[in-house]
């Protein structure tokens, strides 16, 4: 095909053509091959040469078009060749993933739709509306005034640590007494909302909101004070003229701006820097749409809490107190729509809500999270924030890459804790013990991908034990232990 396709061909087959008749054919079949191949393999470059050429002058225009009517007349002969090459299937194993297949996607799309759409008919139909926000909006909630209090005096504690960080740029406070002073304001920055929390019977979504700020202000607090450590460290190395070492550093200068802590407290980050990346300007359309799908699939993870999980959570026994069986039933009926409601809360708050505030405050780096649905093993889908603060500190300090993952896990499991345990006035530890079990599941998931060689197996066991069987689980015993909870206080 490639002689047929070259100039020197061409021109030895016309020749061939007009002095042998018995050679007519295959030159006419090698002439059609030729036009087709130039039409195809036009380049987009030269259509626009050819289009802005055309619009010059109309009288090659009119030929340009008698040309292609001419390669309409011999393209697609019944002696054309259809079949030039070996080719492969394109759902064989060799050509399956060479090419896209957003329309399967799409087709999967319209399906769960269709069939979740089906579902909630009949559900309404069978059960009818059982919508009932007394659990998120309690008549207690509008009386919430302590926790609502405590979240507007919050940004005390980041103002308490710019004074101190301000006080050590001025060298006016030894590196000890800076690190004491931190440890004071960013613990005062948790224990403070645990306590108006506990104190005060509010409402589950107001203790939950209250307890996700202050968690929030605690790791930007860790990340302010760790960095801003770490850049005097380099200052001085700078000025002992140890500028090798850190070089790489020498570009992030070591500053106290009170406007850089007050950015930084708002942006959608918990890693703390001087500067950020910022785009030139906000898109006020697109914060639009943003917004409105929030509301949207906001509106649909409520639905789905109030009109599946709660009847199934209520009909339920606690797991560990009635039948092995219908327990694991309860479970699995329970995982699905948890399942749709973690995805909504994801897509929510982790996409949505994070680039709605990066738009308004033109954050520049928009990569919240990273494709952890292909995750291999439960350790993958770790956050910047923990990266930077715990686990490369832990190794910096020589200590086993093992011990600085299973740090890394046991501070997710407190917080992961006390954003549950707080708000439902119940320390069970069900979350933490959740959290930690994942570590002899990290061992366990390794061992499994190696034996079988694919890593298709870690991810399969991460999403098994990650949405189908774990996060129902603590679903079941926090609802039954708050209920027991309020059970016996309404008793006593």
């Amino acid at each position: 095909m490639a002689a047929l396709e070259s100039p020197e061909n061409h021109i030895n087959a016309t020749a061939t053509s007009t002095t042998t008749t018995s050679s007519s054919t295959t030159s006419d079949l090698n002439f059609s091959v030729r036009r087709r191949s130039t039409t195809v393999t036009d380049s987009p470059s030269t259509e626009m040469m050819e289009s802005e050429d055309l619009k010059s002058n109309g009288k090659e225009c009119d030929k340009v078009t008698n040309e292609n009517r001419s390669d309409i007349k011999f393209n697609y002969r019944p002696s054309m060749p259809a079949h030039r090459g070996v080719r492969e299937s394109p759902l064989s194993s060799d050509a399956i993933f060479k090419q896209s297949h957003a329309g399967l996607f799409n087709l999967c799309i319209v399906v769960l739709v269709a069939i979740n759409s089906r579902l909630i008919i009949e559900n309404i139909i069978k059960y009818g509306w059982l919508i009932n926000g007394g659990f998120w909006f309690s008549s207690k909630s509008l009386r919430d005034w302590p926790l609502f209090m405590c979240c507007l005096s919050l940004p005390a504690f980041p103002f308490a640590a710019y004074l101190v960080e301000k006080l050590a740029y001025q060298n006016y406070l030894p590196q000890l007494v800076v690190v004491f002073l931190h440890t004071i304001i960013t613990t005062g920055s948790l224990l403070y909302p645990v306590s108006v929390i506990l104190r005060c019977d509010s409402a589950f979504l107001s203790g939950v909101t209250l307890m996700l700020f202050s968690c929030i202000v605690w790791l930007k607090l860790v990340s302010y004070a760790h960095t801003n450590s770490d850049l005097r460290a380099i200052a001085k190395s700078i000025d002992r003229e140890d500028v090798p070492s850190i070089s790489p550093y020498v570009g992030n200068p070591y500053d106290t701006y009170f406007k850089s802590l007050v950015y930084f407290m708002v942006a959608p980050t918990l890693c703390y820097q001087s500067s950020y990346p910022r785009t030139e300007s906000v898109r006020k359309g697109w914060v639009v749409q943003q917004f409105v799908k929030l509301i949207i699939f906001t509106g649909f993870m409520g639905f789905i809490i109030e009109q599946y999980i709660n009847p199934i959570v209520k009909n339920s026994q606690h797991p560990f107190k009635g039948n092995l069986l219908y327990a694991i039933e309860r479970v699995l009926k329970l995982s699905v729509p948890n399942l749709y409601v973690w995805l909504c809360m994801f897509y929510c708050f982790f996409h949505l809500w994070l680039n709605i505030l990066a738009e308004l405050l033109r954050f520049g780096d928009r990569e919240f999270y990273k494709d952890w649905w292909n995750a291999r093993t439960v350790e993958e889908p770790v956050h910047k924030w923990m990266v930077r603060h715990i686990y490369f500190p832990c190794l910096r300090n020589k200590i086993p890459k093992g011990v600085a993952i299973l740090v890394a896990f046991l501070v997710s499991a407190v917080f992961h804790e006390l954003c549950i345990a707080v708000p439902c006035h119940v320390f069970k530890l069900w979350a933490f013990i959740g959290i930690m079990l994942q570590v002899p599941l990290v061992v366990i998931t390794k061992f499994l991908q190696n034996k079988f060689r694919s890593s298709m197996v870690g991810n399969m066991i991460f999403w098994l034990f990650f949405s189908i069987l774990g996060q129902p689980m603590c679903v079941l015993l926090y609802y039954h232990d708050l209920m027991n909870r309020k059970g016996k206080t309404e008793s006593s």
